[in-house]
């Protein structure tokens, strides 16, 4: 049943809810007859404030614009014409307002089905589960949400009656005041009869007077007793009152609005993040409407004591004292739901562009908005955080530790979807101010923090509040290669930051359980597959350097910060952190689908991997991450005699030329993926498609492409040994890389090759595969033109490689004395190392 059809059969309160959000910027006519389409949309998958999306919505609010059009075109009987009418109005509206800011209705219909959401949850869920705004899916959150509604409910009808007992009680004053008048006029009367003559009459009417006084009195006792109850019992309602809101603002600051924000933190480092922001909202809303009131009835209690003054002994006014109390709360709330809705980037590049959005949770409850507040953004350090947490007090200006461009923005209330706001889209940081170093510490360790604050004031002035929040630590860099370092910091404090903490200190240690859970976070939301077992347990031996020890239980080890991202690896230059990032990143940007689909095992070491070949048939392959090459996967497979090899690692700058699968088509060697998957059924449909007639593009050229080949194995073949998804032609050599090394799988440009570097050590003799040894295939006219590099140095017996390597094809040419090629020459049989090597022979 769609959310829509559910939202119609919702009892009678809340189906009024949900009209109340919709109005004339989002008719209830509009979700009724475009339902279908507007939740097929996913809207709640967006995030309204990412540049990113800008475009995707601006086209999803011309798409919905249109698709009003032609459903109200669509509405053509008698019955529907006022329907038809309002629809047409709509479209128009939108038109006028939203071509130009389409992201404020985007927000607009957000809420709506926020809120659609929300009350959906509540009615079939009454246990304890909300529907979560990410995808429209549905997360369980604590039975926080029907318990705070009932403690809301509860103080709502607390607060009605103590509005009752003040209203009762002013009553009562002026009924008093009415009775000790009266009592005034007989003492009066009875003073002037006093002057009289003391006839019968006189003395009569004097009787009766005193007996009425007596009776006034009596009831004014009665009445200053009242009073005085009704004043104590008053009294301690506000009390209780004031305890329990204290004790329900805890639970929503304390408890919610916080796990709100470690779930935030949590997302930095890829974690889902199911906001409950609106709920929260709601409930803070809630609490800001309850302690006006309540603070609103103290001071109304003090203006009835100072109207009626009087004060027994031994009684203590606890009314002032409730007012500091109420005001307390009031300040507290105000300040502790100035948050970050968006947080800026926790890697930080100078000179770059970010966002972020601040709101304000009760800000349009208390009518902040009615003068809208100024909010300035600048970064402070660590040390200034710390400072500013001890003294309370907001920065000064020029105390900050870097210059922020754009860093100004007025808050803004969004009526349809109750929020005051600011988006900051355009900041930049200009200049940044670091402190000194000490000992192994670098700048990507150094944590600074945005500081957002503003003030302004509620109740027509009566109060003013300073407010301020910080963002999540930043760090930031100048250069792309800091990046790595960066996140690891960045990663550390997410995963470890603990409640309450000094900024920005974080655990040295930590247990390897934790690190590992992080890890999984981390890689999850990168590559879209969760690490396995093995996986973890794989980077585990690697942290702790426990080479190939097997069995060994590391949850209980506690690993370190210099362990995670500072010491290198054994006989290696780079970190845990920086072997694992680089994989990650690997995986991200050219592995993903293979590895969601569970065809790279990746996290094997090389023993590892030659004992799972060992006994598989020849041809059969799996693809594991290099431990001596950063961001490399190499792939191992069994050979005609049961040997098993491992190709030199492929790394990013291979893949941006040649995508693995087609590498992986390339070697036709490879015949299964372990243990016994046919390669073509794993990897065929992420082949690039080729046609043999390739269109000359409109400069007159024609594009080649390149073609993974493996010295030794001979080239891809024609007709029958084609891959099913190109039609390639090789030339190879025979030679393999010597035991010292081998050649990188791409050159510094495709005409100049490089040697590795000497000081890295390869995990194992790896078999090139590089374009020294790729084939290019250009149709021109008719005839298959091939060209191969003239430079192999260090390919063993390859002739090729003992040619001059300053001579190209065109300066052999140039001789004019090329050994003449038989026109019935079969090209499957041709060899060009036979070829050059009878011109080298050739009689000068």
């Amino acid at each position: 049943m769609s959310l829509w059809a559910k939202a119609q059969q919702l009892p009678q309160d809340a189906l009024q809810e949900v009209r109340s959000v919709y109005g004339e910027h989002f008719p209830i006519e509009v979700r009724h007859f475009l339902s279908s389409w507007i939740e097929e949309k996913m809207w709640t998958d967006i995030e309204p404030d990412n540049p990113q999306y800008e475009q995707y919505i601006a086209t999803l609010v011309r798409s919905l614009i249109q698709e009003l059009e032609t459903k109200a075109a669509s509405l053509n009987t008698d019955d529907m014409f006022l329907t038809k009418l309002k629809l047409m109005e709509a479209a128009k509206n939108f038109r006028q307002r939203y071509t130009h800011n389409p992201t404020a209705l985007f927000r607009i219909i957000r809420h709506c089905l926020g809120t659609e959401m929300k009350l959906v949850a509540q009615v079939e869920n009454l246990g304890g589960a909300l529907m979560s705004m990410a995808g429209g899916k549905v997360g369980l959150i604590s039975d926080a949400v029907a318990e705070i509604a009932q403690h809301v409910e509860s103080l709502r009808r607390r607060t009605q009656e103590t509005g009752e007992d003040l209203r009762k009680m002013e009553q009562e004053q002026e009924a008093f005041a009415i009775s000790y008048h009266e009592c005034t006029k007989l003492n009066a009367h009875l003073q002037h009869l006093a002057t009289q003559p003391q006839n019968q009459q006189n003395l009569d009417m004097e009787k009766k007077i005193r007996r009425q006084k007596e009776q006034q009195e009596q009831l004014l006792n009665h009445k200053v007793a009242g009073l005085m109850q009704l004043r104590l019992t008053l009294a301690d309602k506000l009390k209780d009152t004031i305890t329990r809101l204290n004790s329900l603002q805890s639970r929503v600051l304390d408890d919610e609005l916080i796990r709100w924000k470690r779930d935030q933190q949590l997302a930095g480092n890829g974690a889902p993040f199911n906001s409950n922001l609106d709920s929260i909202q709601e409930w803070c809303e809630s609490l800001a409407e309850l302690i006006w009131l309540n603070r609103q009835q103290i001071k109304e209690a003090e203006r009835l004591k100072q109207k009626f003054a009087l004060e027994p002994p031994g009684m203590q006014d606890i009314l002032p004292a409730l007012n500091s109390q109420i005001t307390q709360l009031l300040s507290s709330l105000v300040t502790s739901t100035f948050i970050i809705e968006k947080q800026p980037p926790q890697v930080m590049k100078t000179n770059t562009r970010f966002t972020s959005t601040v709101r304000l949770l009760v800000g349009g409850k208390l009518n902040v908005h009615m003068t809208p507040p100024q909010v300035k953004v600048s970064i402070i350090s660590e040390a200034q955080a710390n400072a500013l947490l001890k003294s309370d007090k907001m920065a000064k200006n020029g105390e900050a530790s870097g210059e922020i461009l754009n860093n100004t923005g007025t808050m803004e209330y969004h009526q349809a979807t109750r929020q005051l706001s600011v988006s900051f889209r355009n900041m930049q940081l200009k200049k940044i101010k670091r402190a000194e170093k000490k000992g192994t510490e670098s700048v990507m360790d150094e944590k600074f923090s945005l500081l957002f604050q503003s003030q302004f004031s509620v109740g027509g002035g009566e109060l003013v509040f300073q407010v301020w929040t910080l963002s999540l630590p930043v760090v930031v860099i100048v250069h792309g290669n800091q990046e790595p370092h960066a996140w690891a910091t960045v990663t550390w404090d997410n995963a470890f930051a603990e409640p309450g903490r000094v900024p920005f200190a974080v655990p040295d240690k930590v247990p390897w359980s934790q690190v590992a859970e992080a890890l999984n976070v981390k890689f999850r939301s990168a590559t879209g597959r969760s690490l396995t077992e093995d996986n973890l347990r794989f980077l585990a031996e690697k942290a702790f350097r426990g080479g190939n020890a097997s069995g060994q239980d590391y949850s209980s080890l506690f690993l370190s910060w210099a362990q995670f991202c500072k010491e290198p690896l054994p006989e290696r230059n780079f970190t845990f952190w920086e072997w694992f990032y680089a994989v990650m990143k690997l995986t991200r940007e050219h592995l993903k689908n293979p590895w969601m689909d569970g065809y790279i095992l990746g996290f094997v070491r090389k023993r590892q991997a030659e004992e799972m070949l060992a006994n598989c048939a020849s041809g059969t392959f799996l693809m594991r991450f290099s431990d001596s090459e950063l961001g490399g996967v190499t792939i191992a497979w069994v050979g005609d005699q049961t040997e098993v090899f491992m190709l030199q690692p492929f790394t990013s700058k291979d893949f941006t030329i040649r995508s693995l699968a087609d590498r992986v088509s390339d070697l036709q060697h490879l015949l299964y993926l372990y243990p016994d998957i046919s390669k073509d059924q794993a990897f065929s449909k992420y082949y690039t498609p080729f046609t043999e007639n390739q269109s000359t593009s409109a400069n007159g050229y024609v594009k080649p492409f390149l073609v993974t080949h493996v010295p030794g194995w001979g080239g891809p073949g024609i007709g029958g040994q084609t891959p099913s998804h190109s039609s390639v032609v090789g030339v190879g050599s025979n030679g393999q890389s010597g035991p010292g090394g081998s050649y990188p799988a791409t050159p510094s440009t495709i005409f100049q090759a490089h040697s590795p570097d000497p000081s890295v050590t390869r995990d194992t003799p790896s078999v090139a595969s590089s374009t020294n040894s790729l084939s290019i295939i250009m149709p021109v006219i008719g005839v298959v033109f091939l060209i191969c590099g003239s430079y192999a140095p260090g390919l063993g017996q390859s002739s090729v490689g003992r040619t001059n390597p300053d001579m190209d094809y065109v300066e052999l040419m140039s001789h004019g004395e090329l050994p003449s090629i038989d026109e019935n020459l079969n090209l499957d049989q041709f060899s060009f190392s036979e070829f050059i090597q009878s011109y080298n022979t050739k009689p000068q």
